[in-house]
């Protein structure tokens, strides 16, 4: 494949002109995950048998390669997810953690994989407190080996893998091999991130900063860069199992990284990893109209709000409503702020505190949620579906950087899965050619408010709360309507509910969903995407008493439709994604 004459890859850069120095202030400031650098517009693929779509082209190539010769819908993810790690290391990989939905057509079965990073063992509440008991800057936090969780990725794949794949486990990492001996075009998306420098350990951590600054240069668009230890650990992972990640010399290295890192040393030990656990969990789910609709349970909280923001709009005449109207978005923004209070206040690790999921989503309690949506625009308080939990909000950044893939397989299974390291670039903390995530960033920083506990609080081997909400959608008759999910920290709730809106309500194909104009309100303003429609509809929403602010708004959907027993794929026009079915021509441009 050949970046500079890809259309799909001609970014425009432009925006890379103005001074760092803005580009970083701006940064911190708005703790967005990434930045954007380009759209490039995107045509809904047809296909009879399968279909990936994936936030790369050179991994989309290997998830069709794997379904090409027969493999799942999980054995594609993980090809994908492997090369992923090393093409968008910036997003998403083998350091970090990821929730995996599966669906099963022949026994109609829908379940997740939770690989969700988990706390050092080490760990306590006081891990972000300074020595005068307060929580540490937010910049101060996200950087070097304090921050990071023992990776969860591979344990889950394993498990996944163990069930329902169908290739050999060594045959999913040859992909991904080759092309980390071979080389790899360069995209700009990873140049431009490089060249903003949004994550300042890029520089000042030795080991990242020489991966991507060779000779103090940082690595240019459509250049070739090889990763040969990274090929080298997937080698010995591919013939021993996971046992090849989480001990031995890796394991080793890893922790060596971490505690000795040169910001912020970290607690993870040897034993973290080789002790470290997947889980397999129900995944929620809520009727919608005459849809089921059902995502990621806790500790996902991304899969709650986007159902309780469909349950809140299910209220509301949505399929009438024009999209991109003004009415469309400030119904969308009281659903999203009353959503968005609970999740602050309920939502963290079941496994360590108590999660009123079933309440929270409970017909009535939404019924009577909806009612607080009036025409004029409202700050949200969290509701009271339980009467015998008293929880602080909770102040965690949760800057998930982040990859989404959405797979169907020949047998009509599926996968709808989002991986993180959570900032750009994780901790920085780079070891064996992958980065370290800094997921422990997405606890609250502060334990306590006001006298009373969070729940997202810092704890030895809890998982850290996650805005991740990967989403399968599914007909009346129980059929596959829809899989979908995306990146963007905790605007992916918003990201993902409004193209569930978008297919369901307003009858557009997933492509023309994925297109539409981005808008998110998180409880505190209403923001909608720069140099779209919805510029237009600003005037109306101040009437309204919006605080509105014009921003670039970085998602990055994929999804899989199904539709009169055909397949249809969509990628975000946003970032440098694709969708390949049978049917696509593209041929990988690596051997393997």
């Amino acid at each position: 494949m050949n970046f500079k004459l890809n259309s799909l890859f001609a970014l425009s850069l432009s925006a890379l002109s103005f001074p760092l120095f803005a580009q970083q202030a701006s940064q911190i400031e708005t703790r967005e995950p990434e930045a954007a650098t380009g759209v490039v517009q995107k045509q809904l693929v047809p296909g009879d048998k399968y279909m990936v779509a994936a936030a790369n082209p050179y991994a989309s190539q290997a998830g069709k390669a794997i379904l090409a010769q027969g493999g799942s819908a999980v054995d594609a993810a993980i090809a994908t997810q492997l090369v992923l790690t090393l093409v968008e290391p910036q997003s998403s990989g083998i350091g970090g953690g990821t929730f995996m939905m599966y669906y099963n057509k022949a026994n109609n079965k829908l379940t997740s994989f939770d690989g969700r990073e988990t706390a050092p063992s080490n760990a306590d509440e006081n891990l972000f407190l300074n020595e005068h008991g307060k929580a540490v800057k937010w910049i101060e936090a996200v950087v070097g080996g304090r921050s990071v969780g023992v990776p969860g990725i591979l344990h889950a794949f394993a498990s996944a893998h163990k069930q329902y794949g169908n290739l050999p486990w060594a045959t999913l990492f040859k992909p991904a091999i080759a092309l980390a001996e071979q080389g790899f075009e360069v995209s700009p998306r990873l140049h431009g991130l490089l060249v903003r420098q949004l994550n300042p350990g890029v520089m000042s951590m030795p080991v990242i900063n020489e991966y991507f600054f060779p000779n103090g240069e940082v690595i240019k668009v459509g250049s070739i860069k090889k990763n040969q230890p990274l090929a080298n650990l997937y080698k010995d992972i591919a013939s021993q199992g996971i046992d090849a990640f989480y001990k031995g010399d890796n394991a080793k290295a890893m922790v060596s990284a971490v505690q000795k890192s040169k910001i912020a040393p970290g607690k993870l030990s040897v034993q973290d990893l080789a002790n470290y656990t997947s889980k397999e969990r129900a995944p929620v789910c809520i009727k919608y109209r005459v849809y089921k609709v059902c995502s990621m349970a806790p500790p996902s909280s991304g899969g709650v709000a986007v159902l309780q923001i469909l349950g809140l709009l299910e209220h509301k005449d949505m399929a009438n409503i024009k999209a991109n109207s003004a009415e469309a978005i400030h119904y969308f923004s009281q659903a999203s702020r009353i959503a968005f209070a609970d999740r602050n206040k309920y939502l963290g690790d079941p496994d360590f505190t108590q999660v009123p999921t079933e309440e929270l989503l409970n017909k009535d309690y939404i019924a009577t949620r909806a009612k607080l949506i009036s025409e004029e625009d409202k700050k949200a308080f969290p509701g009271d579906p339980v009467d015998y939990l008293s929880y602080a909000n909770d102040d965690s950044f949760e800057l998930p950087s982040t990859s989404h893939v959405s797979i169907v397989d020949s047998k009509g299974n599926a996968v709808s899965m989002t991986s993180s390291i959570e900032m750009a670039f994780g901790s920085t903390v780079m070891v064996n050619g992958y980065i370290l995530n800094n997921q422990l960033t997405d606890f609250s920083l502060s334990p306590r408010k006001n006298g009373k506990l969070v729940a997202n609080r810092v704890e030895a081997h809890k998982r850290p709360r996650s805005s991740m909400s990967p989403v399968m959608v599914f007909n009346q008759d129980g059929s596959l309507r829809l899989v979908v999910g995306s990146p963007g920290g905790s605007r992916i709730i918003d990201y993902v509910a409004q193209v569930v809106i978008g297919v369901l309500d307003w009858n557009l194909n997933a492509q023309q969903a994925i297109n539409l104009p981005r808008t998110t309100n998180r409880n505190d303003y209403t923001s909608v995407e720069k140099g779209t429609a919805l510029e237009a509809v600003v005037p109306k929403l101040k009437k309204r008493g919006h605080d509105v602010r014009v921003i670039d708004l970085n998602s990055g959907l994929h999804a899989v439709e199904v539709k009169n027993n055909r397949l249809y794929g969509a990628a975000d026009p946003r970032r440098e994604g694709m969708a390949l079915s049978d049917l696509s021509s593209n041929k990988a441009s690596f051997k393997f």
